[in-house]
């Protein structure tokens, strides 16, 4: 009869001993871990495209207000729109991010509308009443603002992807990202035209550098008196 009442006690115990070493495997083997930190980069990623969206949507507006104080740059106003236009058409969702040719397109497009904004905020310093005027500064301020929460976005959003890939890489997590997921790696923002992670010049705070008056034209005068001498 004990020997009867132990079988029956250790069947129990001896299920939830299975149960125990199944789970703590799996865990090894990244089952919580790589989803975890796939949805925190998916996360990360949605944080940047919505900085990004943010910037553009400033643009006409920006646009706009130039153009009623500089209309010699029209050619610089219409470069940044067709920039912005590009910019907004490519995607790249949630599920794009092991794609590494739709993530370059997606850089490639950012980085071109980053550096027509450097363009049109430089050549802005010739026109002091632009400068001046209330509507463009509210638009200057909100653009350096933005544009320093897109770098803050691309930075967190890269820290998320090494972790992730990290996590796929190594062992024992490597063997549930094969077998159980089939996870690839992520795609890290990076900058594939000059400039393009760096945010475009909006602060007008230092005046323009003043211009070098002509050299003195005196010495060669008096070269010319001594030779003739």
């Amino acid at each position: 009869m004990a020997a009867s009442l132990f079988r029956r006690l250790s069947r129990p115990l001896a299920r939830f001993a299975f149960v125990a070493a199944a789970a703590a495997t799996l865990a090894g083997c990244g089952v919580n871990s790589i989803p975890t930190a796939e949805e925190n980069a998916k996360a990360k990623w949605a944080d940047v495209q919505n900085q990004y969206q943010r910037r553009a949507d400033l643009i006409p507006n920006l646009v706009a207000t130039v153009k009623g104080y500089a209309k010699q740059e029209q050619d610089t106003l219409t470069k940044v729109t067709e920039a912005r236009a590009k910019a907004t058409s490519v995607q790249v969702s949630a599920d794009d991010l092991t794609d590494p040719a739709k993530m370059a397109a997606f850089q490639q497009a950012q980085g071109a509308l980053s550096q027509g904004l450097g363009r049109l905020m430089a050549n802005v310093e010739a026109y002091p009443d632009l400068k001046s005027n209330e509507n463009f500064l509210a638009l200057q301020s909100q653009l350096e603002g933005t544009e320093n929460r897109i770098s803050v976005a691309r930075r967190d959003y890269n820290e998320a992807v090494r972790e992730y890939n990290t996590t796929i890489r190594t062992f024992p997590a490597v063997i549930g990202a094969k077998v159980i997921y089939g996870a690839k790696p992520l795609v890290p923002f990076e900058a594939t035209t000059p400039g393009a992670q760096e945010a475009p010049a909006v602060s007008f705070d230092s005046p323009a550098a003043p211009v070098a008056a002509p050299a003195n034209d005196n010495t060669g005068d008096a070269s010319a008196k001594k030779a003739a001498n």
